[in-house]
């Protein structure tokens, strides 16, 4: 296992035990709601996602939440009626899903590994995979499309969410005091970037990042077999929120 993938999933550990907002558990308020069909996820920081990007009846649904630990979405759509298997590279993350299902008497399979590699599973196992904001952890999105399209089967959906790269072509450490200073080209990658003691830094404290572009990110999709069919914009960045929408979520389904 590479060694930023081992540090990455110390950050998100650590972030676990101090309840991150991607690490706070549901309540069991929505837990009841949920199961009453009153529920909803989100895969980028606010926007829920739209209702009719689901199918009616979740019941007997076969769901990967694709590096979706934190005790949040999954155990929301068990609650729903789904069948949830949660995979994350923190064990920390996993254990706040284990934590719902243990408290609510939920249904859910956790499983550890890194997203870029599904082997796990059988090929065309899921009707529907969840993928919140959290690709900029790999180095290679495509693999992860790759793998996602193996798994999912035929007609089954695609719930990506994921972040603008355009704070990585600034000096990083600049651009924490609110400094914009253009640095980097994308694609981008904290690892090529080890001499800077800001990016050093950053590392310790938020993990290894990369910057991938948005063809990656949207053909790259395309090309692993999906055809997207929804879209929409949502926040990301306190800095430039006030100006341009930094968060995406796309809908595809596997032709």
């Amino acid at each position: 296992m590479s060694d930023w993938i081992k540090q990455n999933a110390r950050i998100w550990d650590a972030r676990a035990e101090n309840h991150h907002v991607w690490s706070t558990p549901v309540s069991t308020e929505v837990i009841a709601r949920a199961k009453r069909g009153d529920w909803s996820i989100v895969l980028t920081p606010k926007k829920p996602v739209p209702r009719d990007w689901f199918p009616k009846d979740l019941r007997g649904k076969k769901i990967l939440c694709l590096a979706s630990g934190g005790g949040q979405q999954g155990p929301v759509l068990a609650a729903a009626g789904a069948d949830v298997t949660v995979f994350d590279n923190s064990a920390g993350q996993l254990k706040m899903d284990s934590l719902v299902a243990g408290r609510e008497n939920l249904r859910i399979k956790t499983v550890q590994g890194n997203m870029q590699n599904l082997e796990f599973f059988d090929d065309q196992t899921f009707d529907l995979i969840v993928h919140p904001w959290s690709n900029d952890f790999v180095d290679d999105i495509l693999v992860v499309w790759r793998e996602c399209a193996r798994v999912c089967k035929k007609g089954g959906v695609l719930l990506a969410g994921f972040g603008s790269s355009l704070e990585y072509i600034f000096d990083l450490g600049k651009l924490n005091i609110g400094v914009l200073e253009l640095k980097n080209k994308l694609p981008y990658a904290d690892i090529d970037h080890l001499d800077d003691e800001a990016v050093r830094h950053i590392t310790e404290e938020d993990g290894f990042c990369w910057g991938h572009t948005l063809q990656d990110q949207i053909q790259g999709q395309i090309d692993a077999g999906f055809a997207i069919t929804g879209f929409y914009e949502d926040s990301g960045s306190a800095v430039f929120d006030d100006y341009i929408a930094t968060s995406y979520a796309t809908k595809s389904v596997k032709m």
